[in-house]
């Protein structure tokens, strides 16, 4: 008789990419502030989809956090964790609402998405997210954010 010990299955492994992050604003009355950000991240396969992580530097004023994209189909859902937490829920023509924490505070935010496309598989791809954001029942203005995955090397 052996002794075989019994395994969990290793997790996916984890592929190295370049995201370029784009991501836009806009309030009522006042030009789009866009930004762009090209940073390395991991894409990895889950027993839901895909997801999709970064770490967040002194440039986008969260450095020390990991920003995670869960993508579920039609659903996708953004969690940072460090010096920011938050969980936000994209689900296009649903709204979800969600506490952000700062090192300032805590806010409850409703995020209400009218566009979530993306063609994302382990070879890379785009994912778009059109959604507004409102805290006390006051919209604070509408985003969109882009980003395009392409396998390192």
């Amino acid at each position: 008789m052996s002794n075989i010990e019994k395994h969990d299955p290793a997790p996916e492994e984890a592929l190295a990419v370049i995201l370029t992050i784009r991501g836009e604003q806009v309030y009522d009355g006042i030009d789009p502030d866009t930004a762009e950000l090209v940073t390395e991240g991991l894409l990895q396969r889950t027993k839901d989809g895909l997801r999709l992580s970064y770490q967040e530097t002194e440039l986008t004023g969260m450095e020390g956090t990991t920003t995670a994209f869960e993508v579920q189909g039609g659903r996708v859902i953004l969690s940072r964790t460090g010096s920011v937490s938050s969980q936000m829920i994209f689900e296009e023509g649903r709204q979800h609402t969600s506490l952000y924490t700062t090192p300032y505070g805590e806010m409850t935010v409703d995020v209400q998405t009218s566009r979530l496309r993306h063609n994302l598989t382990e070879r890379g791809g785009v994912m778009d997210i059109h959604y507004a954001i409102a805290v006390g029942n006051t919209v604070t203005g509408r985003s969109r954010v882009q980003i395009r995955v392409k396998r390192k090397g």
